[in-house]
């Protein structure tokens, strides 16, 4: 008998058909990896089973029996769990607290048992091989630590099915041996987990059978043994994909468009010195905590700069605030796309005009209709998967509102443009998308900056490759000598 079943879902809203006729089935102890492009419905189709959406038709069977998931309390009731891509935990409380919060042990029947949630938290933690003091707040821990708290939450409650969106996008290989590591125990305990992931090569790794959708429906699912990763991506995007290969533009030495000189800010980074060629992409690559997004702040205004220079075209400059950045010509797509480079609430067009405002008012008054001719171009030219330029940015796939960030930096005509964690979070169809941009970009003239976690993506898209590691810049390496290995060992080279 199959452990779940989800038969016939579909789901609308204002504008979008998200799915159409869906239906997946789970068996106990297996991982099932639930593949698609941003977009695809795969969240939605998730969301409908752990009770935060309602289907607007279709079934759930649970054990061969017909279940009603009417919110997320009936869901974990039911045995259900999932751990959202997006982390959901309060800062200012502890480990301990955020697990239980809500079924936090009493004494008296009133007050709070300190003592035994903590152990009750160290018994779970020792279950899942997770070294982590219980008693540490939140807000002391890094991303990665967080989501392994996410993953000890969901396990709390002693789920019989898991859903897991992205749960290694914020680890690094140690901790993501960890993570597989508990996996194991769970199927062989007889949890079905369903596993997303944008990540091709953990399929192979970790995952029983695939199942891929493709706009809003159900595809087909293979046995994960015996299918190549190629024939899944040509079912998930159903088109050709761009590879990206070795840049073969030759960048002249002599056209430096940014230099940094000895720079040292109030924040993480020491000493950092390396040029940017017109016409280059510079990748940068690091450990977590490395210091390559402060580097980043650091050229676009948001960290002081306490001593060094920075140079734009040989001429030296100071930027202490963003606006000036933009004002030197330079963009910066950051790793936080929602936070930090959207405005949710505001429609596509709204957030394309975003950084040039100015160009679009008239007399004191904006000019709408030029910005949503603008918006409309760059929809087209990005192929934004949005039903039209007014729809609310909240609403699309995490690739199309990356592509929205881009077309704010394009529209700007930036000379220099950052990209922070470019395609985390983006599916293998946008990844080609945004490689093939880059390119273009590139071959216009224009100079990146790319920080990325991704080894493969750092080698194949960078011309040259700076490493860092606890706030300095341990090597450059010219793409054609750099590989992962010497990567590495320049990334750990401070470490102990």
């Amino acid at each position: 008998m199959k452990l779940l079943e989800m038969k016939n879902i579909s789901k609308g809203f204002p504008g979008v058909q998200a799915l159409t006729d869906v239906s997946i089935d789970l068996n106990s102890g297996e991982v099932l990896a639930l593949v698609g492009e941003n977009g695809a419905g795969k969240s939605t189709l998730m969301k409908i089973l752990t009770g935060i959406y309602k289907a607007d038709q279709g079934e759930i069977l649970l054990n061969g029996q017909k279940i009603e998931v009417d919110n997320t309390k009936k869901a974990s009731e039911l045995g259900i769990s999932m751990i959202h891509q997006e982390l959901n935990l309060m800062k200012d409380l502890t480990i301990a607290e955020n697990i239980y919060i809500g079924r936090e042990p009493k004494k008296m029947g009133f007050f709070l048992n300190d003592k035994e949630l903590n152990t009750i938290t160290k018994n779970l933690f020792e279950k899942l091989a997770l070294d982590l003091d219980v008693r540490t707040k939140v807000e002391h821990l890094t991303i990665a630590k967080q989501q392994m708290v996410e993953i000890a939450k969901a396990l709390s409650y002693d789920s019989k099915i898991l859903v897991m969106d992205e749960p290694t996008t914020a680890l690094t290989e140690t901790e993501i041996d960890v993570l597989f590591n508990i996996i194991e125990t769970l199927k062989a305990n007889g949890v079905g987990i369903i596993y997303i992931s944008h990540r091709m090569d953990e399929l192979k790794r970790i995952t029983d059978r695939i199942t891929i959708m493709r706009d809003g429906q159900y595809i087909a699912t293979r046995n994960t043994k015996e299918t190549e990763i190629s024939e899944v991506i040509r079912l998930m995007v159903g088109r050709e994909v761009y590879i990206e290969s070795k840049p073969s533009i030759e960048i002249q030495e002599q056209n430096v468009v940014l230099e940094l000189k000895n720079v040292t800010t109030n924040t993480h980074i020491r000493d950092i010195s390396f040029t940017l060629k017109k016409g280059e992409i510079l990748g940068f690559a690091g450990l977590m905590g490395a210091g390559r997004t402060e580097v980043a702040n650091a050229i676009f205004g948001v960290d002081k700069i306490r001593s060094g220079e920075m140079y734009l075209q040989g001429k030296k400059v100071s930027i202490t605030h963003p606006s000036q950045a933009v004002t030197h010509g330079i963009g910066y797509l950051t790793e936080d796309r929602k936070h930090l480079g959207l405005l949710l609430e505001m429609d596509v067009k709204a957030n394309i005009a975003l950084a040039s405002l100015q160009g679009f008012s008239k007399g004191g008054f904006i000019q709408n209709k030029a910005i949503e001719k603008t918006a409309e171009i760059y929809v087209e030219k990005l192929k934004i998967k949005t039903p039209s330029v007014h729809q609310q940015v909240r609403f699309l796939s995490g690739g199309n509102q990356q592509k929205v960030v881009i077309s704010k930096w394009l529209h700007r005509d930036c000379d220099i443009l950052i990209f922070d964690e470019p395609t985390r979070g983006i599916d293998v169809g946008a990844k080609g998308e945004i490689y093939k941009l880059l390119d273009e970009l590139t071959k216009e003239g224009k100079s990146i900056i790319m920080i990325s976690s991704e080894l493969p993506e750092i080698l194949r898209m960078s011309h040259r490759i700076a490493v860092m590691s606890e706030g300095r810049i341990t090597g450059i390496l010219n793409a054609e000598d750099a590989d992962q290995q010497k990567i590495i060992e320049l990334a750990t080279a401070y470490r102990d």
